[in-house]
């Protein structure tokens, strides 16, 4: 063999295995990325007794999270069981969501108003009031209730609220919850549930569709957002609602996501990460994503903001409706 040869098999060797390598080195990293995906699913507005009724009494969505078996922490409006004339099966109700022992408790206040319109008295009243059956509850099952998400995450009009607010929430016992990922659920819903009330199937799936696609959009958005930020995929925390798109399609959104890799944990597993304790530097009364209050630069996080997957189509649908 010529020097030549010799030169070119040890280049092709060479080279072979370098490419081995990177394209080892990259299955790895995303394999890694891929593994360490995590999610905590968040669900507000417990128990939605309006529907409950209308439904005949069906548990719906909760029937339907029996048969996934996956953590959900529950943020419960204690003021929905008496908007209803069902009040002892609304109880009931409240009692079949605490109950199920994939279930996480949390309070989402009494009335469900904007805190930034409260005194920092008129706070604790909505917590206390809020806590009063599920308390008992959660004595009763063996839980924790140490959970509190502000109504519209409203955390307060300026620093000063929020820090006051944070305080006493803290001597009372209660940590805030976050989220992460939220694809305005409710806004999806009210275009659903009039589409339904019409009879009209194929508007009503479309619009269920492109729910679950603005869902993993947004997921992917996040990731991406993560990856930029920290270098690593933290543990998501979804927002929900208890409510007809999420029964019919949650399910859908969940098998999704664990096709694309996430493992579903608790909220306190999502919580133990140490980005979840990081400052707040958010001080506006707009429930935005945890991930932007977390950005110090605010001017950075309006940039994020912008590159979000778009809710213009939903909102012109929805304000048509509401119009």
């Amino acid at each position: 063999m010529s020097i030549l040869s010799s030169v070119f098999v040890v280049h092709s060797m060479s080279f072979k295995w370098k490419t081995s390598f990177t394209f080892l080195l990259c299955m790895f990293l995303i394999f890694s990325v891929s593994a360490q995906k995590k999610v905590a699913i968040s669900m507000d507005d417990i128990p939605n007794t309006k529907k409950y009724e209308k439904d005949d009494f069906q548990l719906g969505l909760l029937s339907k999270l029996d048969s996934i078996q996956i953590p959900i922490s529950i943020f419960v409006i204690e003021g929905l069981i008496y908007k209803t004339d069902s009040i002892s099966k609304n109880f009931s109700l409240l009692m079949e969501w605490t109950e199920r022992p994939y279930t996480t408790l949390g309070n989402h206040s009494f009335n469900h108003n904007r805190s930034s319109e409260f005194t920092v008295e008129q706070l604790e009243q909505e917590v206390l009031k809020g806590e009063g059956i599920s308390r008992e509850l959660a004595r009763y099952y063996g839980k924790d209730l140490k959970y509190f998400r502000f109504p519209f995450n409203d955390l307060g009009k300026d620093s000063l609220q929020q820090n006051a607010f944070k305080a006493q929430l803290k001597s009372l016992g209660y940590e805030i919850m976050p989220f992460t990922v939220e694809s305005a659920d409710w806004m999806y819903n009210a275009v659903y549930e009039h589409y339904l009330e019409q009879e009209d199937r194929s508007r009503t799936v479309a619009i269920g569709e492109a729910y679950v696609s603005q869902t993993l959009a947004l997921f992917e958005f996040f990731e991406a957002l993560s990856l930029e930020e920290y270098g690593r995929l933290i543990p998501q925390i979804y927002l929900c609602h208890d409510n007809s798109i999420n029964e019919a399609y949650l399910p859908t959104i969940i098998e999704e996501l664990s096709d694309r890799g996430y493992e579903f944990v608790g909220v306190e597993e999502a919580l133990a990460d140490p980005i979840y304790h990081q400052t707040n530097y958010y001080d506006k009364k707009w429930g935005v994503s945890w991930f932007y209050r977390w950005m110090e630069d605010q001017d950075e996080a309006m940039v994020w903001m912008r590159k979000e997957p778009s809710l213009e189509s939903i909102q012109k649908q929805f304000d048509a409706i509401q119009n």
